[in-house]
């Protein structure tokens, strides 16, 4: 196969830090506070104002907290799992690698006596017809390691009896989500808006307010997940006093991002966005007799972690590290002429590729990737004489 000649004017489709917003420039980086203490007035109103574009663009109800905690996605979701489970069972939807990672935690940190792992294998989501499940949920919005994600929350029940805590990095600004079917609900800014690592975004519901208000947990709290103060929840947390001190060159860096998803359309325009990245590789895909999507049913499609596995006949009885090979090699070779960066299968997903399709991501750069990724596919099978 002919090499192509077009490539993707920015090769950064990693799933996590992902690609900065289009026309990103370090210069508008230039009005950050630095040098000064996160809890003087000028720091805080910008704290402020990223807490109140980030509920205002999401549509998360009014009366829902939105805060700025420590650690990026994983430390939002920990801390909400150290302070809100153990009252009631714990029912953990698990199908790809964090949401196990969640489970595990659940179990082996928490130790928690009434838990139900509901898990199945990368590409299939549990079934969600049951939505008799008694107690909490915990759950992700979309796996980012296995490209599924749920297609609404229309199985959760409204009269729920306990909470919904879902870990939403890799949809939240990409994807449609209920915000009144979850009582909590955290990401990261290095998602979907491209944003820098290290701050994670904590939701909490009435519900889930309520929860922190009532219910000690009977485990010690670290000072960094710690939401109470004094018996009831911190509310400055949740209009700018941070638990620890944040980045104000991060904290300005999402505050473009923030602006610009305005300037562009909104929500509505990132999901176009990110939804078209999904269709032009679902195009490719039908036309393709070796990559299909690792997702098993195309409801359940992620727009924003889009993961292929090597379905050509010619290598799929194949043993696992020659596939796993294939795919190293496909992936250095697109590194090498810049075309894709970092688009492996994560490490304990089966071999292929991961393109992230997030609004940050151009649709004509997902078109220019795919003949690339074609004439890499062809030229590893002559490689490596298979």
């Amino acid at each position: 196969m002919t090499r192509p000649l077009v490539k993707p004017i920015r090769p950064e489709f990693s799933s996590g830090p992902c690609a900065k917003r289009p026309k990103w420039s370090l210069k508008f980086l230039n009005n950050s506070i630095l040098g000064r203490s996160h809890r003087h007035k000028i720091a805080r109103s910008k704290l402020q104002e990223l807490i109140d574009l980030t509920k205002s663009i999401l549509r998360i109800p009014k009366d829902y907290l939105v805060g700025i905690v420590p650690g990026s996605d994983t430390g939002a979701i920990e801390i909400a799992m150290w302070n809100l489970l153990g009252p009631r069972p714990v029912n953990m939807l698990v199908w790809d690698s964090f949401s196990s990672d969640w489970a595990n935690d659940i179990q082996s940190q928490l130790k928690l006596e009434h838990v139900h792992i509901f898990k199945v294998d990368f590409g299939k989501l549990p079934d969600l017809t049951n939505n008799q499940f008694k107690g909490d949920i915990v759950f992700n919005w979309n796996g980012t390691t296995a490209g599924v994600c749920v297609p609404n929350a229309d199985w959760i029940n409204t009269s729920r009896n306990g909470l919904t805590i879902c870990d939403a990095t890799s949809a939240a600004f990409a994807m449609d989500i209920d915000w009144q079917k979850l009582d909590v609900g955290t990401f990261s800014w290095q998602k979907c808006l491209g944003g820098e690592a290290g701050h994670g975004i904590l939701v909490l519901s009435p519900k889930a307010v309520e929860r922190i208000n009532t219910y000690n947990p009977p485990w010690p709290i670290p000072k960094l997940f710690q939401l109470r103060k004094n018996g009831k929840l911190n509310l400055d947390i949740f209009s700018g006093a941070t638990i620890n001190t944040p980045s104000m060159l991060c904290v300005e860096d999402f505050l473009d991002a923030l602006n610009w998803t305005r300037e562009v359309g909104g929500l509505s325009a990132l999901i176009s966005k990110s939804k078209n990245n999904l269709n032009i590789i679902k195009n490719w895909i039908s036309d393709s007799h070796w990559a299909d999507f690792l997702c098993e049913d195309v409801n359940n499609l992620s727009s924003t972690s889009i993961c292929l596995k090597l379905v050509d006949p010619k290598i799929i009885d194949l043993p696992l590290e020659i596939k796993n090979n294939v795919e190293k090699n496909i992936v250095k070779l697109l590194e090498d002429h810049k075309v894709a960066f970092d688009i492996g299968s994560y490490r304990s997903a089966p071999p292929g590729f991961r393109i992230w399709g997030g609004p940050t991501v151009e649709n004509n750069d997902v078109k220019n990737l795919l003949p690339w990724l074609d004439w890499a596919y062809y030229e590893t099978l002559d490689q490596l004489k298979i």
